[in-house]
């Protein structure tokens, strides 16, 4: 289908038909451009940019722009942060500000206004996917251990997924308008809680969380301690093992120089390569106790972290278990021993009752006759004991051995057999038939 390079006209009433063509085609181009770019934010002169050919720029825009605006398909960037509680935002680095003049101004006339050049939109649903795409990519991070998490880390794990802070941040925005995190400033430095799963809504950040966030952010501090410790200690380490080596190559010439040996132990303690070396083992072994005491301290900490973990899942199970038992009580709340007991006497009695029944029904005989079972018995004993006399004589089982089965040829052989000993019974039976006769007409 080939684009039309005019848009719709502010009209709709010179001729409907074509202006709603125009319409539904132009907004589902914008709307595709802006999930094809995967940025949330767009304006008039970036459309008219992206969509100029050959030196010219599609009519009517502006008037695209407004419906989808009328729609619910764009905002303006100003009313979307001015629908949010984000104070939060004043803490940033000048992004934002928040409800200028001519935003308010904006907010009061409505969206009837073609939208200027350099006024910001959104595409509110890419912002919704966008957000979604953050909380699931920090439900499967390192950091969802705890709600409570520094913006700066939330920052370096979105930077794929968030092109620039500006964006980053209206992705928060949508997160804190669907009540999914709060964000809170403590001691000079932005902090974000996330709700636990995926349809929960965040309770406000308490002392608690603020707590465990510092302890997190204390264990965090001591293991890079302890990791740049190491680091030193190990330095030390080596440049021990180079000094002595430069010191006893050292002592090694002058040995060879002087053949005193009070003068070379004098040189040995004079030497300050080994001097160097000594100095660096000290280092070493001050660093060690440094790191010693800073593992224990982690330790401290992690014990404590472990502690709450223990408690928050504590917790999460007791309140499993009270509402638990609160659907027992409901589901049991007519429910008694005595009542039970008396419902399973009434069962037994009506299952007896029916098995007295039952015997009764089958023990009627049919039309008055009553048969007595002893006499049927005997009646069937003498019929068997009769029976038994009268047994058939059967010929005795052959003995002999049946013979190997006969294939084809033998049978084809002994049938020719028996038909030439049956042409020779057909020729001599004339001639036994003749001699009667011949008799006969003698005696004639």
């Amino acid at each position: 289908m080939r684009s039309p390079r005019v848009g719709p006209t502010q009209s709709r009433e010179v001729n409907s038909t074509e202006w709603d063509s125009k319409m539904a085609f132009w907004v589902g181009l914008v709307l595709a451009r802006g999930r094809q770019r995967g940025a949330v934010r767009t304006c008039l002169r970036e459309l008219q940019n992206g969509f100029e050919r050959r030196g010219s720029v599609p009519l009517g825009l502006g008037t695209v722009l407004r419906e989808l605006l009328r729609r619910g398909k764009l905002q303006r960037e100003s009313d979307f942060m001015a629908s949010v509680d984000s104070s939060w935002i004043s803490w940033g680095v000048g992004v934002f500000i928040l409800k200028p003049l001519k935003w308010t101004l904006s907010s009061v006339l409505g969206d009837s206004k073609i939208p200027e050049e350099e006024e910001v939109l959104i595409y509110v649903e890419l912002l919704q996917e966008k957000a979604e795409e953050v909380y699931r990519l920090y439900q499967n991070s390192a950091l969802s251990s705890h709600p409570v998490v520094a913006l700066s880390e939330l920052r370096s794990l979105c930077a794929g997924l968030c092109p620039d802070e500006r964006t980053f941040y209206l992705l928060l925005l949508q997160l804190q308008k669907e009540k999914r995190v709060t964000i809170l400033e403590q001691n000079g430095e932005k902090i974000v809680k996330f709700a636990r799963g995926l349809h929960a809504k965040v309770s406000p950040m308490n002392d608690v969380d603020i707590g465990v966030y510092q302890l997190m952010q204390s264990e965090q501090l001591l293991s890079q301690k302890v990791e740049s410790l190491s680091q030193e200690a190990e330095k030390c380490k080596e440049d021990a093992r180079s000094a002595c080596r430069a010191g006893k190559k050292q002592l090694e010439t002058s040995a060879t120089r002087n053949v005193n040996r009070c003068r070379c132990q004098l040189e040995y303690f004079r030497c300050p390569h080994l001097s160097k070396a000594l100095r660096c083992l000290k280092s070493k072994r001050r660093t060690e106790r440094r790191i010693e005491e800073l593992h224990s301290k982690l330790d401290a900490v992690q014990g404590i972290l472990d502690r709450i973990y223990a408690s928050q899942t504590d917790q999460m199970v007791f309140n499993a278990y009270q509402a638990g038992v609160g659907a027992l009580k409901l589901s049991m709340k007519d429910v008694t021993v005595e009542r039970a007991e008396n419902l399973v006497d009434q069962i037994q009695e009506l299952c007896d009752t029916q098995d007295e029944v039952a015997q009764t029904l089958a023990g009627v005989g049919i039309n008055g006759l009553e048969m007595d079972t002893e006499e049927l018995e005997k009646e069937l004993d003498s019929l068997l004991q009769d029976s038994s006399k009268d047994s058939v004589d059967l010929p005795p089982a052959p003995q002999k051995v049946l013979s190997p089965p006969i294939s084809d040829a033998e049978l084809e052989a002994e049938l020719e057999k028996l038909s030439v000993s049956a042409g020779d019974l057909a020729q001599n039976t004339p001639s036994a038939a003749s001699e009667p006769k011949t008799a006969l007409g003698l005696n004639l």
